[in-house]
């Protein structure tokens, strides 16, 4: 088999008989690595932030406005990470999707599939990965000051909560105003860290493996991020606890889940102004 730059291609959709046989394909004919789930807004949302796959192909199949909504949570990581989402379809379900879906960029490939198209596209979406990776090893590498904001640009939030759930939540109250990136575990953060300065991080206080406290501390000792704002996320249960870590590790507040959008966006502009 050939090794594929294309390191993981996420094929769901509700036509899971065209779904298998794409992902036969793929795997037989190609040796593309594939990776699936059901489609259903949670598991949708848990794969694509587990996996991040760099193609997305959608096989749609009696689709209605609730399906398509699912889809749409994909919409943010799919931007975020340059992912190309490719969507399988007759005319009939491409209308219901465009009608409903809030994705911005996509290609569609009708039914009855042509293997030998979604085979040059896959090409193609290799050699310009390629060509990236042979542009960031050149002696040119560009820079780009993402400190220097536009008075008109949305301040970037970093959302860090295992439940996903509760990330799509505060997600959906957030974006209108603000720049919302999502990860599952302190790990993951600290690996969005390492790219990118958030103007603020909701930080859950109670999470499997490295909890908000353990992240919270380990930021404070390192002076890239020890001067970020820092909220915590946490049940009526957890008060006590976040109110003693208030106390001693002096982050800037914390906000009673599930809160409402007037709490968390007052909690926030308290912060940043």
């Amino acid at each position: 088999m050939e090794n594929r730059m294309v390191s993981k291609i996420l094929v769901t959709g509700r036509n899971r008989e065209i779904a298998k046989d794409v992902i036969g394909h793929l795997e037989i004919d190609k040796g593309y690595k594939t990776i699936t789930c059901e489609p259903n807004k949670t598991d949708l949302f848990d794969i694509v932030l587990d996996e991040m796959p760099r193609v997305v192909i959608l096989c749609l199949g009696n689709e209605t406005a609730d399906s398509v909504r699912a889809y749409n949570v994909l919409e943010s990581v799919v931007n975020t990470s340059n992912c190309t989402t490719i969507v399988i379809t007759n005319q009939k379900d491409e209308k219901t999707f465009m009608k409903y879906t809030v994705f911005n960029r996509m290609l569609f490939l009708s039914r009855p599939v042509s293997l030998v198209a979604l085979y040059d596209k896959l090409a193609e979406i290799e050699q310009e990965l390629e060509r990236l990776r042979e542009k960031n090893m050149s002696v040119f590498r560009e820079y780009v000051n993402e400190e220097i904001h536009d008075k008109n640009t949305k301040k970037k939030i970093l959302v860090v909560d295992d439940d996903s759930e509760q990330l799509m939540y505060i997600r959906d109250l957030l974006e209108e105003f603000y720049d919302v990136t999502l990860v599952k575990t302190g790990e993951d953060a600290f690996r969005f860290l390492y790219s990118k300065r958030p103007d603020l991080v909701l930080l859950d206080y109670l999470m499997p493996g490295m909890d908000g406290p353990e992240v919270f501390r380990l930021m404070r000792e390192d002076e890239e991020y020890a001067d970020i704002p820092v909220i915590f996320l946490t049940g009526v249960n957890e008060k006590n606890k976040v109110i003693q870590t208030l106390t001693e590790l002096r982050p800037q507040g914390y906000v009673i889940k599930p809160s409402k959008k007037s709490e968390l966006v007052a909690k926030i502009i308290d912060v940043l102004g």
